[in-house]
């Protein structure tokens, strides 16, 4: 049966999917309680699929429907030990993105920041360079990844332990005051870890707070996302998920430092990131309205930008809001915003389809380029099986 799975996995998977929506459209569906057993059903047998199919050492997956939560682990969190589950602790790498356009959104809202407000204005010295369109970057241009700036800033790899260290602010400033933009700000869209980075800098010197304070005030503490974090405690070191290289060897976990926290530095749970994405379905509670309103407006178009390079891999890009990928409706599939992250040999990414209540959650502990994309097309299409009509 795996090998079946591997030869025909897209085939296969719309045959189960296409039954699941004609399961879901039933007119004699059961009672409510057995609507959550088919929801629990259903992730379990997607990450059953992925897990037989992609072959990695271990997987997890989750999904929050009308406020129910359905997880799953399969294979190993570490070499040799037990299955990973909704308290596993892992690296989501770029998914921080996300939190860091809602970030940017609170900051807005309360009147911290503004989202066409030039970076400069927060932060001098990375608001001017040797290219005068430099001085034009907006905090809108680096959250939808228009600002103009390569995917990373160069530097020389750093000491085995601690590899991002020579990615500091004053490489960031070198890098300003002796390159051109790479095309000016708002007409292009290249993926950029070295803009959010700057962002997040952007967003702590305005409310003059450390970028990681500045997140559990705003974020992570008022959800109660205790093990969303930059830095592990003991007790979350033991919940963490071993991640591997291309190679399949176990990679050994490195500090992100205090300057790559607006990229990619987080770590998390499943169960932590689905009540996030609760908060992010809560669409008609009065309570951070406007903040989600302006986190998931679709701000910049693909119509028109050149270039647009690094956004497609999870999905076709449409749209770009405060970090999140649009992905415009097409057939059954709703309009789903979504974010995808690599970092330390973990692959993971998360979804929302915001009117129609449904958000899910994968990740793998391999570094697998042809398994992530089959993991994210098929949330996608856990989504649009499960989503209500």
């Amino acid at each position: 049966m795996p090998t079946h799975f591997k030869q025909t996995p897209s085939r296969f998977r719309r045959a189960v999917l296409g039954f699941l929506v004609c399961a879901l459209a039933s007119p004699t569906l059961p009672t409510p309680a057995a609507a959550d057993a088919l929801l629990d059903e259903t992730v379990e047998f997607t990450g059953t699929i992925l897990f037989l199919q992609s072959k990695v050492p271990g997987l997890l997956i989750g999904a929050v429907r009308n406020g129910e939560t359905s997880i799953h682990g399969f294979g190993e969190r570490l070499d040799g030990g037990k299955a990973p589950n909704g308290d596993t602790v892992l690296r989501i790498g770029s998914i921080t993105k996300a939190f860091t356009g809602q970030m940017l959104a609170s900051l807005a809202v309360d009147g911290t920041v503004s989202l066409t407000q030039r970076l400069g204005t927060v932060a001098p010295d990375l608001g001017t360079g040797k290219d005068p369109d430099t001085s034009k970057i907006r905090l809108i241009d680096i959250a939808t990844h228009s600002a103009g700036l390569p995917r990373e800033v160069p530097h020389k790899p750093g000491p085995e332990g601690d590899p991002f260290a020579p990615i500091t602010r004053e490489a960031f400033a070198g890098w300003l005051d002796e390159n051109d933009l790479l095309y000016p700000p708002g007409t292009g869209v290249l993926y950029s870890n070295f803009g959010f980075d700057l962002l997040a800098i952007g967003l702590s010197e305005a409310a003059k707070t450390p970028y990681p304070h500045l997140l559990e005030k705003h974020i992570t503490g008022p959800l109660g996302l205790r093990d969303t974090v930059f830095k592990l405690s003991d007790d979350q070191r033991r919940r963490l998920m071993e991640g591997h290289g291309f190679d399949g060897k176990a990679l050994r976990d490195v500090p992100t430092g205090d300057v790559i926290v607006g990229s990619g530095g987080l770590y998390s749970t499943p169960k932590n990131l689905l009540r996030w994405m609760q908060w992010h379905l809560d669409r008609f509670d009065e309570k951070d309205a406007e903040v989600r309103m302006l986190d998931h407006a679709a701000y910049l178009y693909r119509d028109n930008l050149s270039p647009v390079s690094g956004m497609d891999e999870s999905g076709h890009m449409d749209a770009m809001s405060l970090g999140w990928v649009v992905m415009m409706p097409e057939g059954n599939r709703p309009l789903i915003l979504q974010k995808a992250g690599g970092l330390q040999g973990t692959f993971s990414y998360i979804a929302f389809a915001p009117t129609r209540g449904i958000a899910a959650f994968v990740a793998i502990n391999q570094f697998d380029f042809a398994a992530a994309m089959t993991m994210a097309e098929v949330v996608n299409e856990m989504i649009a099986a499960l989503e209500p009509r």
